[in-house]
């Protein structure tokens, strides 16, 4: 494993270890969410420089646009958490209640 692969994988994992640690708030899962999807992004990026192919030019373009609609679905989210709940703290959320 090159030490690119590595640095990506680990800030991935340490992204996904954040999100199942620190579940307090739900601003932090949604940066611990979107430290992913941009490590994610750039070694998609890179992964596309090395193979040196036009067919997947594009990919990583897609995959920003995705991870554009997930952070502002998750701000509409949070806005609205806090507005009915009076704060974003994850504890005070319940499913099962409207």
């Amino acid at each position: 494993m090159t030490p690119i692969h590595f640095a990506f994988s680990t800030t991935f994992l340490l992204g996904l270890t954040g999100l199942a640690s620190h579940r307090t708030h739900l601003l932090s899962a949604l940066l611990c969410l979107e430290g992913m999807m941009l490590s994610l992004f750039i070694a998609f990026s890179l992964w596309t420089l090395q193979l040196a192919s036009s067919s997947f030019s594009a990919s990583p373009m897609i995959l920003l646009a995705l991870s554009a609609c997930e952070a502002s679905a998750g701000l509409a989210l949070l806005v609205a958490t806090a507005r009915t709940h009076g704060s974003d703290h994850l504890q005070t959320l319940n499913l099962l209640q409207c």
